[in-house]
């Protein structure tokens, strides 16, 4: 879901700069009143590990493959605004260092993977919480379901943003693109869940949706 240069409208990608850029701002301004000693080095280490993990492609079918997202994760651990910041460090990284995802599109892959991934995966996690029984198996099933669901939210918008810039028909894209990210959000949810697994076993308290498990 790197869109490259040149397969979006320039109004597109404007907008969806301008709106990560304020998004962005919000989530600083967040993240500097909200985030403690414990925090600040595990969003280091959050950015890090989904730095790594989206270099890595697991193939899905027709030569086709995908990669980790990550939103759901973050969100999960450390909240949206700080999870909106991590995805734009990582891309912008991957952007500038090796050419993963046109620089015009930059601001609409912020914003698609930052702001809709890590704001929309919290909002569908706490409310998936709120209609489960607190218990460990319950949060990792809300987890994975909201894994999957990101994927397929992320893919239907970029979707929809390729259709308006004219670049393929939307009876096209979308079916096309859903079907392939509906086998990449079973891998997402396979591995936020085993590493959501690890750090609930030995480190409870650095999960802040955890609530009650």
């Amino acid at each position: 879901m790197h869109i490259p240069d040149g397969f979006l409208s320039g109004g597109i990608n404007i907008a969806a700069f301008a709106a990560s850029a304020a998004v962005c701002g919000y989530s600083i301004k967040k993240c500097g009143n909200d985030l403690g000693d414990k925090q600040v080095p595990l969003l280091g280490v959050t950015a890090a590990f989904i730095f790594a993990a989206q270099m890595l492609n697991f193939p899905v079918a027709g030569g086709t493959s995908g990669h980790f997202l990550g939103a759901t994760l973050a969100a999960i651990l450390m909240g949206p605004a700080a999870t909106c910041l991590i995805l734009a460090l990582v891309l912008i990284l991957q952007c500038l260092g090796f050419a993963d995802g046109g620089l015009t599109a930059l601001g609409s892959n912020i914003f698609n993977m930052g702001v809709v991934g890590g704001f929309g995966s919290y909002f569908i996690f706490i409310m998936l919480k709120k209609f489960l029984p607190d218990s460990r198996g319950r949060f990792m099933a809300a987890a994975a379901i909201t894994s999957w669901v990101t994927v397929m939210l992320v893919t239907a918008l970029v979707a929809l943003e390729l259709a308006v810039s004219g670049t393929s028909p939307f009876a096209v894209v979308f079916p096309a693109m859903l079907g392939v990210h509906a086998i990449i959000g079973v891998g997402e949810a396979i591995i936020t869940t085993t590493v959501l697994s690890v750090i609930y076993a030995s480190r409870p308290d650095l999960i802040a949706t955890s609530g009650n498990i």
